[in-house]
Order: structure tokens, then C-alpha cells, then sequence
């Protein structure tokens, strides 16, 4: 509130300033000392009444409800259930009864939380365009538009805003369609929960239906919908790498874990996690926000500093204004000079002022953000966040979240060893025989559908085993976690005896087997080692009996049959994505949950170099800022890395330099991508809280897109450059000839209608046309994949750029006048010429620097024509305070134009570098100027009638 205060007070200020300087206001001698203060009092009630409305605001606003802060997990499952339920109120703690009814009553209303209407969809527009509305050029043309309506020029006024809202309604509209694709999307994916409602009757409902203390049922397959307290386990394995980063399922049991950290404790389900095998029931215990996932999110929720566009348009904003504010301030003191009227001469420097502001700047960009995330919509990435896409050309550093985002989240066999301890490939002869076996021991379940396979383990080696038509199962026995292993039963077509095929932990098998290899406990080691999840296969001969009794008699007397490892494999597309990524000069570093050996040997199969370092979460919490910084230097894997850890990691390489995009579907994700430049969010079970912080969401899973991402990125910021070039270089130079202009005739040149219009056909077309322009145009593409954008938008080539068209521009423009004021013919004829000379000295410059580009020609083309169309139709050319011109008018003008689009080859020649560095200096000079004149002390400006 003060800075905008600020902002209304210097308006306020300038306007009651220009009302004293114009004079001649009708009305008496109280109605003129009224009206001269009326701005600076309008200013002062609308920031005294913003700021009063704010304060209600904030008063009335209603203060959080205490979370829970109940230790779940160290509670037994009826403590659990009686301090929800408040059964026995002398035994429940003080106010944690109450804060349980609070927190049921709370999901109950957002539960029954009427749908979105019409109107709401319009008041979220409005609210989209305001904060479009929320940018440094906003004050500065608001206040032109004002200045000019109170000198006369209604039209211009009209103008200037229409070009503003236009630029804030196409900017929100685009954010506002983001941001309910994105809506769509998580509605596909939004989770059920069966919930108990009776000894053994269940119904389907909506997670968000769900409230503390409801008891729900979970099985295989489904995603957990709240978090829960177990109450009754059969078998849970549970999926938590979307919340902890580890990739092996969690065991659970219903016994307490007091004191564990979240991925330890095995009595709990957590919302967004995934049950690979078993059923349980649980009682929910938190729901929504108060979800260890909603945590996440929270931590996620910290705004981070404009980046991108965004921030490089207020950069460059804050250095252009100065100047243009300045060349205004020249105009009108110049004009005084020459004895022009006072009236005359402010409504000239508030013309050039007003006029001479790239009010097309935020319009470009934002036109060029649509077009790339269109192309990138088609090809499966969702932008949520427009303005990021040009950081994403800057990117030069991608941290991978490796669970489901670099592997498939799903267990494959990898390896297979035989008795011997040789390791061989799944499909290899000698290896075919024990994954058979293995086969053999993957019980199935009956459910109503029919028969599936109970466990994610069992379903990798059934996919990876070969058919097997001689064997017929008689028995099976499901695996465990407190009996460690699994069994069959069955009989070899043909044989006498049947056979028992066993299938588990090498530390609960081997001991059972009989005449077992030395190599065998090695080669489980060994595959432990590499990060894989190795199963030991045994069979014994069946000692007579039926096939439960076989099952239930124990392990002893096995015969060792072989090793199976199975591991979360990398996708299909990671290595090659991994690869073209380190081609386009980015270094991919991946974080993970898993333990420091696991981590390197996935690193290895995707693609790291054998010296890639492995540090620790807990490693780098302990070192300080400047030691963090180093150790990520040279490492390209972060292993045991909790979630806030994730976002040291990104921070740390944000302060070493680097721009930093964050990958990730999990919850454990979500602070990380929002604090990354650029957060990339995968679509998946469970990735409702990385979607929700992601600026890109890829919504195949397919991760190659994400290179195409990068090129558009990079190709966006070469155009986006061009256009900034084009604007700020053309303004650069109407802001000069318009000086120049008044030290020859007194008064500036160009009209504030002359200069909009300049703006029109010479700025806003061919620059958005330029600022769209695919990545697949040649003029782009070349430049696209060569690496990081290393040039800083206000950096020395673009400022370069800028200087050499602005100083162009200007060349034609007073070319083009001279030429007027030395043949016969009015002033309006000279500065009708002078117009046309400043068109077409930037549409040549343009056209130029875009060659291959059909769009930018046509745009171009079009522009040259409406501009002499306009000329040449007397009651228009008026309008514009222009006369039509006759064949030697257009020859000078052509002449000014050929000897502008000539004057940038001869910059080495001495005289006309001097010129070029003369401009540049006087440039500098007049920006620090003003940038000393608006930090003077407010006290005096506030009382301009005084």
C-alpha cells in the first residue's frame, strides 16, 4: 500500500502540476484554485481510502484454526480412534476433542462447497486482467492518458488506455484458460475412497467427502485418499515415493513407530501414496491441507521473485522510463526556449512522453508467451505460467526428481543369476529356467473380476517370465512381510511327485536351502549393491500329502535354484532425454530418496559418467551456504533427500549463478518446483501437489517433450529480444528526432495521435510478428539449440541493438523533415514527411534482421501500405494532422529511408561511431539525470499551486 501510495501521490503531483502549467482554465478564481488541486486531493482520498479498505480487509479476515498437532503414529489404533471420536471425554486431552469436531465440521463445508457459477468465472477474469494491470507501465500511461484528456486530446487518451487494457485482457484470459485446463485435468484425476459404513458394507465416495475419523478400506491399486491411522493390515505394501522419494514399497503394519521420521513410520498411509499389495483398513486422521502432502504443498506456497520476463520488463521498464520521461521534459523546455506558449509547449513534452512509452512491450512479450505454450500444448506440455518460458531458454542447470519422473515407477525384473552365481539377462538361456520358477511362486487373488496377480513384485516376474503351459498350480501361499517369502504347489505335466517352488528374501530362503553355492550369498550382495531388489528362487520335491499341508510344513531342505533382481527402471525416453539435454550444454542432476549406492547405480545405467559424485540431504544441511554451493558444483546425484532438502538443493544452485529448472510428480516435489526458475511437473497418480506448483505440466509423462520445451524456450528469448529491439530502439529514436525536431521549429514535429500511430504500424505489428515467429523458422532456428541464453536482455548486445536503431530511426525521421523544410510546402507537409520517414526507416531495420520469416514481410508490407493509405485519404490524413503528399515528397522520403537502411553498414566508419557513441553517452547521462530526479523528497512536488 505505501509503494502504490507513492505511485498515486507523484501522479497526483504531475497532473495538478500540468493543470497550473496549461492556465486558462474558465470559471472563477475559486473554481480554477479547486480544479488545480483536485488531482493531488483525488490522489490523496484514493490512497487514504485503498488503504482503509485493506485494513478492513485484513481485520476481518478470519484467523486459522490450530492444527492437530497429534502424534498419530505413537498412538495404538483404539488411542487413536477415542481421541477422534471423543468416546470417553476424561480420557481425551484437553481441546483436542473440540479441534476434532472442528476439523470434521470443516471438511464437511468444503465438501458440500457449491460448484463454481458464471459469475464467478467472470470475477476470477477480473481479477486476472487486474493482476495483468499490475506493471510498471500501468501508473505512466494511466497518468499520460489523463494528462492528455486535460490538454484536449480525448482521442489520444482513449488510444493509450484502449492499447493498455488491450495487453492486460489477452495476458489474464491466457492464465485464466492455463489455469482451468489445468483444473480439468486434476478433476480426471480425482481419487475415491471407500469408506466403512457398517461391520462389512462399504461405499464409494469422493476423497474430498472424507473426514477425520471416517475408517476406510484400501487394496492393491488404489491411491491412498487421506491420510490414515492403520486399524488392520493383511499384507500392506505400500508406494511412497511420490511423498519420501524411495522407490521400493514400505512395508505397514498397525504397531506404533514413536518418534520415526515420515518415511519410517509403517503404521501410517499418507494421502497421494499408492498401495502395491495387501488390504488394510485405517481411520483417517487428516484430510486436504492438514495432510503431510498438503505440507508440502505449503512449503511450496512461498512466492518466489519475479523471474523471466516478468522481471526483465520491470528492468527494463525502470531504465526506459527515465529517458522517456526526460526527451518529454527536453520537448516542453526546449519549446519555452523558443518562446513557445506554455500550453504549447507542455502539451508537446506530454506528447512525446506519453507517446513515446512502449506501451506495446508487455503486449509483445505476452503474445509471443501464448504462441510458444500453444505449440508446446499440442505437443503435450500444459503451461500454466507463460512468463517462464523465456527463463526456460535461459535454463542451464534441470534437477530430476528420479522416482516416477526419470523411472516408470514400476518394477521390472533386470537381472537373473543361477545357482552358480553367474548374472545374466532375464531372456538368456540359462537364465530362463529360474525366472520360470520364479513365476511359479506368484500366487494370484480371487477378486469379483476373476483371478489377478496380489503383488507389483509378482506381476514384474510374470511379465518378464516365458509362457509355461506344463505346470499346474495346486496351491499357492501369498507372500508376507512377517513370513518373509512365497510359495506354490503345483505338478510338471507328465510328472510322478509334484513340486514346491519357493520365491523371497534371500535372508529367510538361502538359510533353508541345502548343499547351497558359496557364490550364492555374494551374488545377492552384489545385486543389493547396485540398487536392485533381489529375490532368492528354491524348489524341494513334495514329501507326499496334500498341497496345504506341503505349504504349511516350512523351508527346511530346499534346493537353490537361482537369484531374481527386480528394479525401478529407467523410462524409455530418460537416457536419451539425459543425453540431448548435457548436447544443449545443460547439467541434469538427479535427487532421489534412495541410499547412496542405489542412487549411483541408476545413475550410471541413465547415463552419469563413472566420476559423478553422490552427496547426502543430511551432507549438505550441514555445510554452509558457500560449502553447499561448492559440493553441488561437481555433483550430479543428491541421495537420502527429504523435501526441504530438495529446495536447499535448488537454492543453493540459484545462488551459485545458475538458472534452475526442478522436475518432479510427488508431493515431496512440490516446494522445489516452486522454487525453482522453472518448476516442470509430471502428470501422475498422486502429483496433485506438483501440478499445483509446476509453471510447465507434461501431460503425457513423456519426458522428451521436455527438450522441445527448452528449444522453444530458447527461440522465444531470440524473439522476444528482436522485439524489444524493435520498440525500444524505435522509441529510442522518435524520443530524439522529437528533440531535434523542436530545436529546428520551436514545437515537436509529431503529434501525440503521429506517434501512437508510428507505435500502431511500426512497433505493435512487426514486433508481435517478430515475437511469434516458430522455432522452426530458419531465422530462429539456428540459433536455438547452440545452449543457454547467456545474454541478459539488458546486456550489451541488445543495448547495442537498441542504440543502433534508435540512432537509425532518428537519421530517417530528420532526413525526411529537412528534406520537407528545404522544398516548397507547409509545416504539416514537412512533418507529414517526417512521419512517413520514421515508418519506413523502421520497417526497412526490421525486415532486415528477418529475412526468411513470411509473417514478418507480410506484417511489414501491410503497415507500409496502411501508413500511405492514411496519407493519401484527405479526411484520415486530417484525423492524423497530415496532408496528403505529392511525387517529390515521396521521393525525399524514400531518399531519407534508403540513406537510413545504409547508415548502420558504415557504424566503422569513425565519424559516424562517434555519432553512435555521442547518442549512447547522452543517453546514459539523461537516465541517470532522472533517475536522480525522482528519488528528491515528495514534500514540495505534493504542493505545486504553492
Amino acid at each position: 500500500m505505501g509503494r502504490r501510495s507513492q505511485t498515486l501521490a507523484r501522479a497526483g503531483a504531475a497532473l495538478s502540476g500540468l493543470m497550473v502549467a496549461r492556465g486558462g482554465t474558465p470559471g472563477g478564481r475559486l473554481w480554477r484554485r479547486l480544479t488545480r488541486h483536485a488531482p493531488v486531493n483525488i490522489a490523496a482520498a484514493g490512497a487514504l481510502l485503498a488503504g482503509w479498505t485493506e485494513a478492513v480487509r485484513v481485520a476481518r479476515a478470519t484467523p486459522p484454526e490450530p492444527r492437530l498437532h497429534v502424534p498419530w503414529h505413537a498412538l495404538e489404533p483404539h488411542e487413536a480412534h477415542r481421541l477422534l471420536h471423543g468416546t470417553r471425554a476424561d480420557s481425551v486431552p484437553h481441546g483436542l476433542a473440540l479441534l476434532a469436531a472442528r476439523a470434521r465440521q470443516r471438511a464437511v463445508r468444503l465438501a458440500h462447497t457449491p460448484p463454481a457459477a458464471p459469475a464467478r468465472w467472470t470475477w476470477q477474469a477480473a481479477g486476472a486482467v487486474r493482476r495483468e494491470l499490475d506493471d510498471p507501465l500501468t501508473p505512466v500511461l494511466a497518468t499520460g492518458a489523463v494528462a492528455s484528456a486535460l490538454l484536449g486530446s480525448v482521442v489520444d487518451a482513449l488510444l493509450v488506455v484502449g492499447a493498455m487494457d488491450l495487453n492486460a485482457v489477452t495476458g489474464g484470459l491466457q492464465r485464466l484458460r492455463a489455469e482451468r485446463a489445468l483444473a480439468r485435468l486434476a478433476a480426471r484425476q480425482q481419487p475415491k475412497a471407500r469408506r466403512r459404513v457398517g461391520p462389512s458394507r462399504t461405499v464409494t465416495v469422493d476423497a474430498a467427502r472424507l473426514r477425520p475419523g471416517d475408517r476406510i478400506s484400501l487394496g492393491a491399486g488404489d491411491v491412498v485418499p487421506a491420510d490414515g491411522r492403520l486399524l488392520r493390515v493383511d499384507g500392506l505394501e505400500v508406494d511412497e515415493s511420490s511423498l519420501t522419494g524411495e522407490s521400493l514399497p514400505v512395508t505397514k503394519t498397525v504397531d506404533p513407530t514413536p518418534g520415526a521420521p515420515v518415511a519410517r513410520r509403517t503404521c501410517m498411509v499418507f494421502e497421494g501414496t499408492t498401495v502395491v499389495a495387501g488390504r488394510a483398513d485405517a481411520l483417517v486422521v487428516d484430510t486436504g491441507d492438514r495432510t503431510e502432502a498438503g505440507r508440502a504443498v505449503a512449503l511450496a506456497a512461498r512466492v518466489p521473485p519475479p523471474a523471466g520476463v516478468q522481471a526483465r520488463l520491470q528492468e527494463l521498464t525502470r531504465k526506459t522510463l527515465p529517458v522517456t520521461l526526460t526527451g518529454g521534459a527536453l520537448v516542453a523546455g526546449l519549446s519555452l526556449l523558443r518562446g513557445s506558449a506554455v500550453r504549447r509547449a507542455v502539451s508537446g513534452g506530454v506528447a512525446v512522453a506519453v507517446a513515446a512509452v512502449p506501451e506495446g512491450l508487455p503486449l509483445v512479450a505476452t503474445v509471443a508467451q501464448m504462441a510458444a505454450a500453444r505449440r508446446l500444448s499440442r505437443r503435450g506440455v500444459l503451461v500454466r505460467t507463460p512468463r517462464t518460458l523465456e527463463a526456460l531458454g535461459r535454463v542451464d542447470t534441470v534437477c530430476f526428481d528420479k522416482t516416477g519422473t526419470l523411472t516408470e515407477n514400476r518394477l521390472r525384473l533386470v537381472r537373473a543369476a543361477t545357482a552358480d552365481g553367474t548374472v545374466l539377462a532375464p531372456g538368456a538361456p540359462d537364465a530362463v529356467e529360474v525366472v520360470r520358477l520364479a513365476a511359479r511362486a506368484c500366487p494370484r487373488e480371487e477378486t469379483g473380476e476373476g483371478r489377478r496377480v496380489a503383488h507389483a513384485t509378482d506381476e514384474a516376474v510374470l511379465d518378464a517370465a516365458p509362457p509355461d503351459h506344463g505346470w499346474t498350480a495346486e496351491g499357492e501361499l501369498a507372500f508376507e512381510a512377517s513370513r518373509g517369502y512365497a510359495a506354490a504347489v503345483g505338478r510338471e505335466t507328465g510328472a510322478d511327485a509334484g513340486l514346491l517352488v519357493v520365491k523371497g528374501a534371500p535372508e529367510t530362503v538361502l538359510p533353508a536351502c541345502r548343499g547351497l553355492p558359496d557364490e550364492a550369498a555374494a551374488t545377492a550382495h552384489t545385486l543389493a549393491g547396485q540398487g536392485l531388489r533381489v529375490l532368492a528362487v528354491a524348489r524341494r520335491p513334495c514329501r507326499g500329502g496334500d498341497a496345504e499341508a506341503e505349504l504349511d510344513a516350512g523351508l527346511a531342505g530346499l534346493e537353490f535354484a537361482g537369484l531374481v533382481a527386480l528394479a525401478d527402471v529407467p523410462r524409455e525416453t530418460s537416457q536419451e532425454l539425459l543425453t540431448e539435454l548435457r548436447r544443449s550444454g545443460i547439467l541434469p542432476v538427479m535427487l532421489t530418496g534412495d541410499h547412496p549406492e542405489t542412487a549411483r547405480a541408476i545413475a550410471l545405467q541413465l547415463g552419469w559418467p563413472e566420476e559423478t559424485e553422490v552427496v547426502t540431504g543430511d551432507e549438505l544441511v550441514a555445510m554452509g551456504r558457500s560449502d553447499r554451493v561448492r559440493a553441488l558444483h561437481g555433483a550430479g546425484v543428491v541421495a537420502r533427500v527429504a523435501p526441504e532438502q530438495k529446495l536447499h538443493v535448488v537454492e543453493a544452485l540459484q545462488q551459485a549463478g545458475r538458472v534452475v529448472a526442478m522436475a518432479g510428480d510427488g508431493a515431496n516435489d512440490a516446494a522445489a518446483i516452486r522454487a525453482a526458475d522453472v518448476g516442470v511437473g509430471i502428470e501422475s497418480r498422486g502429483s496433485a501437489a506438483a501440478r499445483n506448483a509446476a509453471d510447465l505440466v507434461l501431460t503425457t509423462g513423456d519426458l522428451s517433450v521436455l527438450v522441445d520445451a527448452v528449444v522453444e524456450g530458447r527461440a522465444l528469448w531470440r524473439s522476444v529480444a528482436d522485439a524489444v529491439s524493435i520498440l525500444i530502439g524505435g522509441n529510442a529514436g522518435e524520443v530524439g528526432f522529437s528533440v531535434l525536431g523542436t530545436l529546428f521549429a520551436g514545437s515537436s514535429p509529431l503529434s501525440t495521435r503521429q506517434l501512437l500511430l508510428v507505435n500502431l504500424l511500426t512497433d505493435m505489428f512487426p514486433a508481435m510478428a517478430v515475437a511469434v515467429t516458430p522455432s522452426g523458422d530458419p531465422a530462429t532456428a539456428a540459433h536455438a539449440a547452440t545452449g543457454p541464453m547467456g545474454l541478459d536482455v539488458l546486456g550489451a548486445p541488445l543495448l547495442r541493438s537498441i542504440r543502433r536503431r534508435g540512432v537509425t530511426t532518428c537519421l530517417g525521421a530528420v532526413t525526411a523533415y529537412l528534406i520537407g523544410r528545404l522544398t516548397p510546402g507547409t509545416e504539416r507537409r514537412s512533418t507529414t514527411m517526417a512521419l512517413c520517414g520514421v515508418v519506413g526507416a523502421q520497417l526497412v531495420q526490421t525486415l532486415s534482421g528477418r529475412r526468411h520469416s513470411p509473417l514478418v514481410w507480410v506484417t511489414a508490407l501491410g503497415s507500409a501500405a496502411v501508413l500511405a493509405a492514411l496519407v493519401q485519404t484527405p479526411g484520415v490524413s486530417h484525423f492524423f494532422g497530415c496532408v496528403p503528399l505529392g511525387p517529390v515528397a515521396w521521393a525525399g522520403v524514400a531518399l531519407a529511408i534508403t540513406l537510413s537502411a545504409f547508415a548502420p553498414r558504415l557504424e566503422r566508419l569513425t565519424p559516424v561511431r562517434l555519432l553512435y557513441d555521442l547518442a549512447s553517452r547522452l543517453a546514459l547521462h539523461l537516465a541517470a539525470l532522472a533517475r536522480r530526479t525522482r528519488h528528491l523528497p515528495l514534500a514540495g512536488a505534493a504542493r505545486p499551486v504553492a
